[in-house]
């Protein structure tokens, strides 16, 4: 970045303080050392707080936010089984099933985000933690205020069946993100105490401070891992209102919540009703937004956004159309390659098709040009590699050199730049020489690999509005001679095979937050690529990047963090496990006029729909217009 943030300051002196942290111990550890069993209002990754202990909001919000009001909106994401084009299940934390997004808005944790800090969180269920001198211990005592939605209080005991459970029993993204967690048990009903394993990974103890608390006495008559419609028990914001699966779900505000006053949710949750709406097909989804069928959209298709906003709430102002910057890393989206298929185990394949595709075209012609082109799963920040790799980054690197390719250690891979055309010659004969190189040869006209098997591709697809992007790239395979097809399939279809890894090319869209740690063995781990329902949809399995991994995981500072996933990022650019997309650094927002929001939003998100409100004034005068 160019402009000099508080995040580049705390680089800057994580970067200067390398020298006290003692090797394989994380920034935190060391903090912890420095202040043993203190009393502490919040965590973070290498000990860093931006709020005192008494401070009274966070300053993204309004603290005077009027409550009331309904909110609408597609869900622009998802998390762990959450399905964006229908749902069959209330339980969001379990591998079967689609489930209903925005789950997670009914349940409290431990502790919560900080949307101005790269990891920072503050307490929630909890009131205070005390840590460990060697990290490994978490002492949280909860607020005595804490309560479920039937009224009956939420005790220690609740969390530690949560945890429990969760790690036991919770969707397979979960559980490899507390494999370093050993378990949880209540001293008495305020005090809870979690504990890790050794050389745990650095952000284990925040992500188990994220994760909702569920109340043990209602799961003491049901089964946890069971897909169903029964609606939980939550202790959140809010409580699950009307629904039809598959068409909509409502949330309705807990008017007399245990947490509405503290500072980690003053100003925010403001909303009576949230809706979350389902469409199958996005040029349907777009007519319902301009019929009033949903109040708020994130845009997401360059084609839409450039030709369709002009209807008539749009020309005399009923709807208002925004772009905000997006600072948070974009990460990677592209389609990526099977390769525990024997067809895309050699890297000259799947760089042959990456020259296939002409993303210059397809941007120009199909996008408007609204994209850059990604290079890197670490888009959009200072982790990504750039250059030839430094003396600190060789250092990481030096003890695989041999066993990865070499350019690991010069300029980090980039996708082909094609003229434009469509179909650049120069790109397709590099295609055909990087097949030829491999033992990839034509028989009738079609490619074969060098056991005489045909190259055949299917692309697996839920989405009909990515079918335009995939025909010139289909086109431009068959000159390889490598036919392939688009499989479009439903939802749960695609739940499915993508979590029985049944596909040869599937789209992943992901993002890292500024502080990667565990996470990243779910989309890049050896142990990942055998785990259905993980991340790993690549199959990547290579020593270099396990070991790689490790490293960002113990770094002791930021600085060292930011190095260690610079030369991740040089492994996993020279694996050719993907054929990378696109990304913008913004936000596409458009929304009826009837919102008002906190003039700033959080650095790290988009502050909707948490700080938002419903604005009565605005509101009646679009009524009357």
């Amino acid at each position: 970045m160019t402009i000099l943030s508080r995040r580049d300051v705390l680089i800057a002196g994580a970067g200067a303080a390398v020298s006290s942290v003692m090797p394989g111990q994380s920034g935190f550890e060391a903090f912890a050392q420095a202040t043993p069993d203190t009393e502490r209002h919040g965590i973070s990754a290498f000990g860093d707080l931006k709020y005192p202990p008494d401070f009274r909001h966070f300053e993204y919000v309004d603290p005077k936010a009027p409550k009331g009001g309904a909110f609408s909106q597609i869900g622009p994401s998802r998390m762990f089984n959450q399905g964006l084009l229908t749902f069959n299940t209330l339980n969001s934390y379990i591998l079967r099933g689609d489930a209903a997004q925005g789950m997670e808005l009914t349940f409290a944790s431990l502790m919560v985000r900080s949307g101005d800090e790269p990891d920072a969180m503050y307490g929630l269920v909890a009131r205070s933690v005390r840590i460990s001198a060697d990290g490994l211990t978490y002492r949280y005592v909860l607020r005595p205020e804490a309560r479920f939605h039937d009224g009956t209080k939420l005790t220690a005991h609740d969390v530690a069946f949560s945890l429990a459970t969760l790690k036991a029993k919770g969707h397979p993204i979960i559980t490899q993100l507390l494999r370093d967690f050993v378990g949880a048990e209540a001293e008495d009903d305020s005090t809870v105490v979690l504990r890790f394993t050794e050389n745990r990974a650095r952000d284990v103890p925040l992500f188990a401070a994220a994760l909702p608390v569920f109340s043990r006495a209602y799961y003491g008559a049901k089964s946890f891992d069971e897909t169903t419609l029964d609606i939980p028990l939550g202790s959140g914001p809010y409580k699950v209102g009307r629904f039809e699966p598959g068409r909509y779900i409502e949330y309705e505000r807990m008017k007399d919540w245990w947490a509405a006053d503290l500072p980690v949710t003053r100003g925010q949750y403001n909303f009576d009703t949230v809706r979350f709406e389902y469409y199958r097909d996005r040029d349907v989804a777009f007519e319902g937004f301009t019929g009033k069928s949903y109040l708020f959209r994130e845009e997401f298709t360059s084609r839409i956004w450039a030709t369709r906003y002009e209807f008539p709430a749009i020309k005399d102002g009923r709807v208002k159309r925004e772009v905000l910057s997006d600072e948070t890393p974009s990460g990677a989206q592209g389609w990526f390659l099977n390769t525990r298929l024997s067809k895309f185990r050699d890297p000259k394949l799947r760089e042959a098709l990456g020259c296939a595709f002409d993303f210059e075209w397809t941007n120009k012609s199909i996008m408007y040009d609204s994209y850059r082109r990604t290079h890197s799963v670490f888009q959009n920040s200072d982790m990504m590699a750039n250059g030839k790799p430094d003396a600190a980054e060789l250092a990481l690197l030096e003890p695989f050199r041999g066993k990865v390719p070499d350019e690991v250690f010069g300029e980090p891979f980039l996708p082909p730049v094609s003229d434009g055309s469509g179909q650049d010659r120069a790109l397709l004969r590099r295609g055909v020489q990087l097949l030829n190189e491999a033992g990839y040869v034509i028989k009738g006209g079609k490619r074969h690999s060098p056991q005489g098997e045909r190259i055949v591709i299917e692309f697996l697809l839920e989405e009909p509005s990515f079918q335009p992007h995939h025909m010139p790239y289909i086109k431009n395979l068959a000159t390889l001679g490598i036919d392939a097809t688009v499989r479009l399939v439903d939802s749960a279809q695609m739940q499915k095979r993508r979590n029985d890894f049944d596909y040869d090319i599937v789209i992943q869209r992901f993002g890292f937050s500024s502080t990667p740690g565990d996470s990243l063995r779910s989309y890049f781990s050896s142990q990942a690529a055998g785990i259905k329902g993980s991340q790993n949809l690549a199959g990547i399995a290579d020593p270099a990047i396990d070991a790689m991994i490790d490293k960002i995981i113990a770094a002791g500072s930021r600085a060292e963090m930011t190095i260690a996933c610079r030369a991740l990022d040089r492994l996993i650019r020279a694996g050719r496990y993907w054929v990378p997309h696109w990304y913008k650094a913004s936000h596409w927002f458009a929304y009826w006029d009837m919102f008002s929001r906190p003039p700033n939003k959080p650095r790290y998100g988009r502050g909707v729909l948490e700080t938002w409100w419903y604005d009565r004034d605005k509101a009646a005068k679009l009524e009357r217009g």
